[in-house]
């Protein structure tokens, strides 16, 4: 049930959110790769996590940049209508998710190992915080019409269910 005149806020939790992934991976960066040393690989396998991190990083930047900059989502929060159409068809937070997916592309860029557990870390952050406010907020703003929306479209991995 929508509530008279209250829309969420444009920019909601996101800069926030954004912003402690990225702490979280700068600090496991710096504490494993360069303080403690720890897990670096070479060869193949380095190469490899280097290519995978770079195809990850690019996408991440496109989910985000359609969700964010493309979407009309703005016009959406301001006009209290449940955005559903476009990228918001395949993923309900692409600006959260595309930065997730970049910020993961970035760990794995740094071939090493220790990296590998601060991408779960940062989904379990993103999980938890957006369970706990946006779709709080979104439950509570827009009600059955919002839970319809869950049942059909994932959180933060783009993917076009049937």
């Amino acid at each position: 049930m929508m509530k008279n005149k209250e829309h969420l806020p444009i920019f909601g939790i996101g800069p926030f959110l954004v912003t402690g992934m990225a702490v979280v991976t700068a600090i496991a960066i710096v504490l494993i790769y360069y303080v403690c040393k720890l897990g670096t690989l070479s060869g193949f396998t380095a190469m490899l996590l280097r290519v995978v991190g770079t195809i990850l990083s690019i996408p991440g930047i496109i989910i985000w940049f359609i969700g964010a900059v493309r979407s009309d989502m703005d016009e959406n929060i301001k006009e209290n209508r449940l955005k559903k159409n476009g990228i918001y068809a395949w993923v309900r937070n692409p600006m959260y998710s595309g930065w997730w997916i970049f910020i993961s592309g970035i760990s794995l860029i740094w071939h090493n190992v220790f990296l590998i557990p601060v991408i779960l870390i940062n989904w379990c952050i993103m999980t938890v915080v957006l369970k706990n406010t946006e779709e709080k907020w979104l439950r509570d703003l827009y009600g059955r019409e919002y839970e319809d929306y869950c049942k059909r479209v994932n959180r933060c991995i783009p993917w076009k269910r049937n």
